[in-house]
C-alpha cells in the first residue's frame, strides 16, 4: 500500500511540475489546440485566399490576382503560427520556460513576415513589366531573383538575431571569405557582369535568332548569370559562358528587317557588249519594279571584274521581308527570272576553267 502511495505522490508530482514547469494537463491542452490549427489549417488558409480572390475579381489587371496566388504559402503558414502561439500561451511556464517560447513565437512570425514580402515581390514583376522600354524581360527576371535572394538572407539574419547569433562577426568572415573566392572566380564575375551588359544593352532576348562567328548560331533560350542556352538548329544545346558576348561580335538575325541578297553572274567571254547591256538593264529594271525588293536600300547591278573563265556581274539588293523563310521565296524567284532574261538575250553562263597539266617522263 506504501508503495502505491509513493507512485501516486511522484505521478502527481510529474503531471503537476510537467516540462519547464508546466504540468502535463495544460501540455495536453496545449498540444491539442495545436492540432487543431493544423487540422483545420487547410480551411483556414482557403478561407483567407477566398476572401483575397473575391476582393482581386472586383478588379481587370492580372496584379492583384498575381498578389492572392503568392499569398497561398504564407495563407497555409499561418495557421501554424496562430496554433503554436495561442497554445504556448494558454499554458503557465518558468521564466526560462517563457523566454525560450516567447523566441519561438518570435522566430514563427518572423519567418511568415519575411515569407510575405519574398511573395509579394512576384507581383513586383507586373509592376516592372511596364517599363519594358528600359527594362527586358529576362533582367526584370534576374532584378526579382536577386530581391528575393536579398530579402532571404535579411529573412536568415533577424532569426539568428533572437536566438542571440551576432551576425557581423559571420558578415566579417564572410568579407575575408569572400575576398578569396573572389581571387579564384574571376571568370564567374566576368561572366556575371557581362551577362548584365547584355540585358542593359538588349543585345538579344530570349527567342532571338543569334550568331556569333566561329561560336555559336541558334535560337536562345535561356539568359542566366553565369552563362546562355542557345538550341541549334540541329536541336542539340550549347551553354555559352556569358564572356563570350561580351567579347565577339553578336550578330541578332533576328532583327534583320531586310535581307541581302549578293549574287555574281558569270557569263561566257563570248558574251556580246550588247548581251552584257541587256542582261544587266533587265535584271536592274526587275529588281526596281518588283515589291520584293527595299529600293531605298539601294540596289546594285554593275559588271564587277573580268575573272578568269568569266565576265562576272555583280547584284546586290534587299528583300521588303523580315522573314528568313519568305527572303528564300524572293531569292528563288530572283535566280529564275535572271536564268530566264540571260537565256532570252542569248547569254550563256560561264562554268569555271580547269587546267590539266601532263608531266613530261
Amino acid at each position: 500500500m506504501e508503495i502505491i502511495n509513493n507512485f501516486s505522490d511522484i505521478f502527481l508530482s510529474v503531471w503537476k511540475k510537467g516540462i519547464l514547469g508546466v504540468d502535463i494537463f495544460q501540455i495536453l491542452i496545449g498540444i491539442g489546440i495545436f492540432f487543431i490549427f493544423l487540422i483545420f489549417r487547410g480551411l483556414i488558409s482557403k478561407l483567407i485566399i477566398k476572401k483575397l480572390e473575391i476582393i482581386s475579381k472586383r478588379t481587370t489587371n492580372k496584379l492583384d490576382d498575381t498578389f492572392v496566388h503568392s499569398l497561398v504559402g504564407p495563407a497555409r503558414f499561418l495557421p501554424i503560427v496562430l496554433g503554436f502561439f495561442i497554445a504556448s500561451y494558454y499554458m503557465t511556464f518558468s521564466s526560462d520556460g517563457r523566454e525560450i517560447v516567447d523566441t519561438i513565437n518570435r522566430t514563427l512570425i518572423t519567418i511568415l513576415i519575411f515569407w510575405v514580402i519574398h511573395q509579394i515581390i512576384e507581383p513586383i514583376s507586373y509592376i516592372l513589366s511596364g517599363l519594358d522600354k528600359l527594362l527586358t524581360r529576362e533582367l526584370i527576371g534576374w532584378i526579382i531573383k536577386s530581391l528575393k535572394i536579398l530579402i532571404f538572407i535579411l529573412g536568415l539574419a533577424a532569426v539568428l538575431e533572437l536566438w542571440g547569433i551576432k551576425i557581423g562577426p559571420i558578415i566579417a568572415g564572410l568579407g575575408l571569405f569572400g575576398v578569396a573566392v573572389a581571387l579564384g572566380a574571376q571568370d564567374l564575375f566576368k561572366n556575371l557582369i557581362s551577362g548584365i551588359l547584355v540585358l542593359v544593352e538588349k543585345r538579344f532576348k530570349i527567342g532571338d535568332w543569334i550568331a556569333v562567328e566561329g561560336i555559336i548560331e541558334g535560337t536562345v533560350e535561356n539568359i542566366g548569370f553565369r552563362s546562355t542556352s542557345i538550341r541549334k538548329f540541329d536541336k542539340s544545346l550549347a551553354i555559352i559562358p556569358n564572356f563570350q558576348f561580351a567579347e565577339n561580335a553578336v550578330v541578332n538575325v533576328s532583327e534583320t528587317s531586310n535581307w541581302r541578297i549578293r549574287w555574281i553572274i558569270t557569263l561566257q567571254y563570248d558574251s556580246t557588249i550588247e548581251q552584257l547591256k541587256k542582261v544587266r538593264e533587265e535584271i536592274e529594271s526587275y529588281i526596281n519594279s518588283s515589291d520584293d525588293y527595299n529600293q531605298s536600300a539601294g540596289v546594285a547591278v554593275r559588271i564587277e571584274k573580268f575573272s578568269d573563265s568569266s565576265i562576272d556581274i555583280l547584284v546586290r539588293c534587299f528583300t521588303n521581308s523580315n522573314s528568313w523563310s519568305n527572303s528564300l521565296e524572293v531569292k528563288e524567284r530572283l535566280a529564275i527570272e535572271i536564268k530566264q532574261i540571260v537565256e532570252k538575250n542569248g547569254a550563256s553562263f560561264a562554268f569555271p576553267s580547269q587546267s590539266i597539266y601532263i608531266e613530261k617522263k
